[in-house]
């Protein structure tokens, strides 16, 4: 490889690291808080839909148990991580969300 194109290789991933920490930049300063805020929204519906369908586990049975028998191959992975977070102790600090 001749010098000429070692330079332009350097140039060009220098180029693109720039672009990408300009990229992550902009997502920052636009969309950021957006994209977190609907992540816990959606995280929080998560969790009120395995609630009604599968309460039964942790004693709050909604629903009939053909419906969440027929859900549950596609709920299977997350069970158990959800049934720690209905099943941890809660103290006053976990009711709120803090904005800095």
């Amino acid at each position: 490889m001749s010098k000429r194109g070692h330079i332009l290789d350097i140039l060009l991933s220098r180029g693109k690291r720039g672009l990408k920490a300009l990229r992550e930049f902009m997502y920052g300063m636009t969309v950021h808080q957006l994209d977190t805020e609907i992540r816990k929204e959606r995280a929080h519906l998560d969790h009120l839909f395995m609630l009604i369908v599968f309460g039964d586990m942790v004693g709050l049975p909604l629903l009939p148990p053909y419906h969440s028998m027929r859900l549950l191959p596609y709920i299977l992975p997350g069970i158990e991580m959800w049934k720690r977070r209905v099943l941890r102790e809660k103290d006053l600090t976990d009711l709120g969300t803090v904005d800095l």
